[in-house]
């Protein structure tokens, strides 16, 4: 098959280069060579390439970031986007759009299932939101959570980093979801794409919890104390964040399970398989 790639300098965009085959034509692009906020650009990488499969992971994920440059958020999560389905459109090439939980307002008092009412309340959010909305129904929008990999910044490296010092720490014990690696994540991403499947998913890995449940557990399998972590609720954190996170990002995986595909690993597993990789 002939994939375009976009961000794919970024922790899923690599995962998922290293797992394509080499029997794959794949072209791979990401700024500062490639802004694809820039129309000509963004239609000239897929207009000259002809890909079968556009994997569009590129966007500004920067949550709070984007409360202070939502100008910059809307053009790179939305309209970069528009740009790639116009692209995609005229070649009948099957698009793979990555969302994320932000897209809903966290209110909900079970899991979110695909079909349930998004109500962002972020720019980050809304911005992806947007980005959902120019895919078209015969394309694939994948929604995750809580994003860690080898690659790129993330929490599990944040707690590494947090473990080799000392003195006592705290992590929002009021903010739930379901923690998500790239490893899972790229296999998931490329099944959609390879096999054209339509329609939203929801692509986690499994085990909901909270980010002091979470924390607590890669201090523990890291070899660190965990006692030195206490919960705090949201409210109390100082300084306060700019950008509002979803109370409740639970996704549940119904429309994967439900197409037939083999279920996700609890996060525990690949949480493992990573701290093995960052620890060597």
């Amino acid at each position: 098959m002939r994939i375009l790639l976009t961000g794919a300098r970024g922790q899923l965009g690599t995962d998922i280069a290293a797992r394509l085959p080499e029997r794959d034509e794949v072209v791979s692009v990401d700024l500062p060579e490639f802004d694809l906020t820039d129309r000509d650009t963004a239609l000239g990488v897929v207009t000259q390439f002809q890909p079968d499969v556009i994997l569009h992971c590129a966007a500004f994920t920067a949550v709070d970031l984007c409360e202070e440059q939502a100008e910059t958020a809307w053009r790179a999560n939305a309209l970069a986007t528009r740009f790639i389905a116009d692209g995609a459109r005229r070649l009948g090439a099957h698009l793979v759009y990555i969302s994320t939980d932000y897209v809903f307002d966290g209110t909900k008092a079970g899991p979110y299932l695909e079909w349930d009412r998004p109500n962002p309340q972020s720019v980050y959010g809304r911005s992806k939101l947007g980005g959902e909305l120019e895919v078209d129904p015969a394309w694939s929008i994948v929604r995750t959570s809580w994003v860690c990999g080898e690659h790129g910044n993330n929490m599990v490296k944040t707690l590494l980093r947090l473990g080799e010092g000392s003195g006592p720490l705290s992590f929002v014990d009021d903010q739930i979801g379901h923690p998500t690696f790239t490893s899972d994540l790229a296999d998931m991403v490329i099944k959609l794409g390879r096999e054209r499947v339509p329609g939203t998913f929801h692509c986690t890995n499994q085990g909901a919890v909270s980010w002091y449940q979470f924390a607590r557990t890669v201090f523990e399998l890291a070899g660190f104390d965990a006692e030195r972590i206490s919960p705090i609720p949201t409210a109390q954190l100082n300084p306060p964040r700019p950008a509002v996170r979803p109370s409740n990002s639970v996704l549940d995986n119904f429309a994967w399970r439900h197409h037939g595909f083999a279920e996700s690993r609890h996060y525990i597993e690949p949480l493992t398989e990573l701290l093995a990789a960052l620890q060597t």
